[in-house]
């Protein structure tokens, strides 16, 4: 009688501090899915967290590279905005300096400008890409392994 009170109390406790399923959650923690290796060199998860959502207007997915890899020149229809959560990345746009960028920045590139971005050699990088999804990326231009390599020796970016 004593157990059948107290899973009976047990029970009724979990349910009032239960999540309710009328909401849609999602998480940004979650890996995701391994993307396929089409524009970029090495490895990358992706997790679409909000994808065509006609309300809203744009896109957030995250992404996460682990270190030495890198996605090809391209550019968006739309400005894109990329948040760096954790690791260092690399990022470059066509006719400028390549940089770095550290957990904490956010930069904003420009509908129609031709960019890449990746981790660095050393690490792994996790960022949220913020844009809008009508039209697909262009991808323009594959990043050679030697290209990247040079940018690293370049930017020199330590453990």
């Amino acid at each position: 009688m004593k157990s059948s009170i107290f899973t009976l109390l047990i029970l009724t406790s979990l349910s009032v501090f239960s999540q309710n399923s009328e909401y849609k959650v999602s998480s940004y923690l979650t890996e995701g899915t391994k993307a396929p290796n089409t524009h970029y060199i090495g490895e990358a998860w992706l997790n679409p967290i909000i994808h065509d959502d006609a309300e809203l207007g744009y896109n957030i997915t995250k992404a996460t590279f682990k270190a030495n890899s890198t996605l090809d020149w391209h550019k968006h229809s739309s400005a894109q905005v990329l948040i760096i959560v954790d690791g260092e990345a690399y990022y470059q746009e066509r006719g400028k300096e390549p940089m770095i960028l550290k957990a904490g920045d956010v930069i904003k590139c420009e509908k129609n400008i031709e960019h890449w971005h990746s981790s660095t050699k050393f690490s792994d990088v996790t960022y949220l890409a913020l844009y809008n999804g009508e039209q697909p990326t262009t991808w323009t231009e594959v990043l050679t392994q030697e290209y990247y390599d040079e940018v690293a020796k370049k930017l020199k970016t330590h453990r």
